[in-house]
């Protein structure tokens, strides 16, 4: 199912039940539609569907404007485009695709990463974004043309990655998958939330204090601290210091 929630009362608006899971959602930037992705699960194929909230017809008989199969990969993380044109959907494959939010149809594709997208996060003016893949990179992208422009490379899959709103940092976290983490001692886990220079793609960087996996890594909106959640079961709330806001890279 996916549900839609009024922040201030908590009070639930509508519920969209889904044959399959829903794996990613979000609202396009002036907040009138809405999107999610169901995974191919049972026998069902993986959706991209496409709410106008402003009819609320479509949400009464839970009919999507529009309904996009993805036939050949499911998508596993998906972000709106700048200015709500298309969808940006990243796949178990490592393919990003362009999905118009009008027609459906794919606008672009780029196929930089050999494994599974995590996470997808855009920059702040929305210029750019940044995937975290299982194929130990993140990268980021031009998100109108799809140009690859920098990797970010670790040893460990990345589960999630964010871009700083003021800094030219990006914060990475991730580590093994969970299901392999008992088998190793915590030193080994590698459960550090990471931080990169954008420009330079050197680690400057590294957080440690989840005792899992780190799962999703965020700034926050003025960019003078971040958080991380992990498969520990922890939501860690970190504020940078002083000399972070001075920190130069040597280049």
């Amino acid at each position: 199912i996916c549900i839609l929630w009024d922040c201030e009362t908590g009070k639930q608006l509508a519920l969209l039940k889904t044959n399959s899971a829903v794996r990613t959602c979000g609202f396009d930037f002036s907040g009138n539609i809405i999107m999610f992705s169901t995974d191919k699960q049972m026998g069902y194929q993986c959706f991209l569907n496409f709410f106008d909230l402003r009819d609320p017809q479509q949400i009464e008989d839970n009919q999507p404007y529009m309904s996009v199969p993805c036939n050949d990969y499911k998508i596993t993380s998906a972000v709106w485009g700048p200015l709500g044109e298309f969808v940006i959907a990243g796949h178990e494959n490592g393919e990003i695709n362009q999905y118009s939010a009008k027609t459906g149809e794919i606008i672009k594709k780029a196929k930089e990463h050999t494994k599974q997208i995590n996470d997808i996060q855009p920059s702040v003016d929305l210029t750019m974004f940044i995937t975290a893949s299982k194929d130990n990179t993140a990268k980021l992208f031009d998100a109108a043309s799809l140009d690859h422009i920098k990797t970010f490379r670790t040893e460990r899959p990345v589960n999630s990655a964010a871009i700083s709103p003021i800094m030219d940092h990006v914060v990475m976290g991730g580590g093994q998958e969970a299901m392999e983490v008992t088998t190793t001692s915590t030193r080994i886990g590698k459960f550090e939330a990471r931080f990169f220079h954008a420009a330079y793609e050197e680690e400057f960087g590294r957080v440690k204090g989840h005792f899992g996996p780190i799962n999703c890594v965020a700034f926050h909106p003025d960019g003078k601290s971040y958080s991380s959640g992990g498969e520990d079961g922890y939501v860690r709330i970190h504020y940078f210091d002083p000399p972070y806001f001075d920190f130069e890279l040597e280049a």
